[in-house]
């Protein structure tokens, strides 16, 4: 073991530490590809991140309790493959950290388990403070847009690009992680961008809601309309999105670009549906 890799491990001990006393490994953290959670970090949040994870414990699960601590990362870096490309396009940029436990009894089987890669996927904790919609640039943590994570848009899937990271917590060993190669769980240490995000969430549920209503008016008249708008009360996302494409095809949207315009007419005609 070079002693430029003792000599890092050894600024979290106590005591000095000998190459026979700790057992090294490498993990890849996190990177800038899309999650599945229809997320990703920008390049300087994966920089942020290089810089906070220094020094934090690995854990199992999240289970932040002392007894679960089981090593430390004593070393990070970003590393691009430029042979590869990220689902947007862009060179895959991934974070890499080197960690380190102190060789015991008690640990020998878990020692064993990551030589032999059954531990292997790992999540981080962290808190980004911006959530950046990839098909307008709004920032969802302050205000909500119409875009619906993992709904393409111009032939792009749209996504939310996590930046301007304010802390990072853990790190865990975990069966299914959110990120393909890595495993990444993002925790919101704000409670303010989780109400935010749920936010968005209802007005692009809502306004989807709308355009069934609409559709289902030109395909059927208000009759139409009406049970629609029942069926879509209790309807998720995917299923919203679903049901306004099939309305869609009825009435010819697939082949011709149609606007439409709700107005709002006297008590008497509660509502109507103008083409134009």
């Amino acid at each position: 073991m070079d002693k430029s890799i003792l000599d890092k491990i050894n600024k979290f001990t106590r005591r000095t530490l000998s190459e026979n006393e700790v057992y090294v490994f490498s993990v890849i953290l996190c990177d800038n590809d899309i999650d599945r959670d229809c997320e990703r970090f920008s390049e300087k949040a994966l920089d942020t991140l290089r810089e906070k994870f220094i020094g934090k414990t690995g854990i199992f699960d999240h289970d932040t309790s002392t007894a679960n601590q089981n090593a430390r990362i004593f070393d990070t870096e970003l590393i691009t493959d430029d042979s590869r490309l990220t689902q947007y396009g862009k060179p895959y940029v991934y974070l890499k950290a080197m960690a380190y436990m102190v060789r015991t009894d008690e640990n020998k089987n878990l020692i064993a388990e990551i030589d032999g890669g059954i531990k292997k996927e790992v999540s981080i904790s962290c808190s980004a403070a911006k959530r950046i919609c990839s098909v307008c640039g709004n920032d969802k943590n302050i205000n909500t847009c119409n875009h619906v994570k993992g709904k393409i848009y111009g032939g792009k899937l749209c996504h939310n690009v996590l930046d301007d990271i304010t802390d990072a917590y853990e790190w865990s060993f975990v069966a299914v992680p959110a990120q393909v190669n890595a495993g990444v769980t993002k925790k919101y240490s704000d409670d303010t961008a989780v109400k935010s995000q749920a936010r968005a969430i209802q007005l692009c549920d809502d306004e989807l809601r709308r355009d069934i209503r609409r559709f289902a008016y030109f395909a059927g008249g208000r009759a139409a309309a009406d049970i629609a708008s029942i069926s879509a009360a209790n309807m998720n996302t995917q299923q919203l999105i679903a049901l306004r494409k099939s309305f869609e095809a009825q009435c010819g949207k697939a082949k011709t670009e149609v606007q439409l315009e709700y107005s709002a007419e006297s008590e008497d005609t509660a509502e109507s549906f103008t083409m134009k």
